[in-house]
């Protein structure tokens, strides 16, 4: 007959037994409110001087408090954050879609003109591959942050670039409490106000080709209006006018679409292609 079993000997890097799981809300690498620790830390923070409502403190947490918008290359989420027991702050955050879920239909006439050092990773995206896709996601993410950086140091009316992490990019949220500010498109502004928004936006444009870009997909839909001020926001594809071949064909696409919109409430159909000819003239084209 066989005596006991011998007891076995605990290895080093066995899982210790633990009667009662620790619950999820205990888990010692999750905050004690909110959804994550802030990010803060590991990120690539926004040109300075920094406005003094971005939190910047170790202790902060994130809370999510839903999505803003839907898009094919990107979501956009409400965040906030701060240190619990004390106000925060509210955020955009702008995530931009993984590999599998993700569709860059318009890519290809935007990347003419950004170049990547390693052969191997411009070969990745060209031919679109696992590896490639997630490059070119990380490019979008770091050129809208790049852009809005240099184009908030300049004065122009764009959010705020909190920080960029990864394929998160945290903006400025623009708008009141929950209520992201409107599109140009959803309002009706007329008579001094079309004017002065379309004032604002002649603005905005000259100051973008002063640093030799065009938008690359401006509309009323990505044009918020805050308390009568006109705001430029969703600046991945920004394009080179010298750099892309197609710049001009970007930059007269940009006018052609936003003059459409402010004609069709009563500006002059002229306003347009002035508009245009002033752009060439800031960025120095022929």
């Amino acid at each position: 007959m066989r005596g006991p079993m011998p007891k076995r000997r605990r290895g080093f890097d066995d899982d210790e037994y633990v009667p009662h799981p620790v619950p999820l809300h205990e888990d010692p690498d999750l905050p004690p409110a909110g959804d994550r620790w802030s990010t803060w830390s590991g990120a690539q923070h926004g040109p300075e001087p920094r406005p003094a409502w971005v939190e910047t403190a170790h202790a902060a947490v994130d809370t999510e408090l839903g999505v803003l918008k839907t898009g094919k290359e990107a979501d956009v989420h409400l965040v906030e954050r701060g240190v619990p027991g004390s106000p925060g702050v509210r955020m955009a955050a702008k995530r931009y879609r993984t590999a599998e879920h993700r569709m860059f239909h318009r890519d290809a006439g935007y990347q003419e003109g950004r170049r990547v050092r390693r052969s191997r990773e411009m070969r990745a995206m060209t031919n679109r591959t696992g590896f490639g896709r997630e490059l070119l996601s990380g490019q979008w993410a770091a050129a809208e942050f790049a852009a809005l950086s240099t184009l908030w140091s300049a004065g122009l009316p764009v959010p705020y670039p909190v920080q960029l992490d990864g394929t998160e990019l945290l903006l400025e949220f623009v708008g009141d409490g929950t209520t992201a500010a409107p599109r140009l498109a959803q309002l009706r502004p007329s008579g001094a106000e079309l004017a002065e928004l379309w004032a604002q936006l002649v603005e905005a444009l000259r100051g973008l080709a002063r640093h030799g870009w065009a938008h690359g997909d401006l509309s009323a839909y990505n044009l918020l209006v805050h308390r009568g001020r006109l705001v430029l926001i969703d600046l991945p594809q920004v394009v080179d006018l010298v750099g892309n071949p197609h710049g001009a064909e970007f930059l007269v696409r940009d006018v052609r679409r936003v003059a459409e919109w402010f004609t069709a409430r009563g500006l002059p159909e002229s306003a347009g292609e002035e508009l245009f000819h002033e752009l060439v003239d800031e960025a120095g084209l022929a």
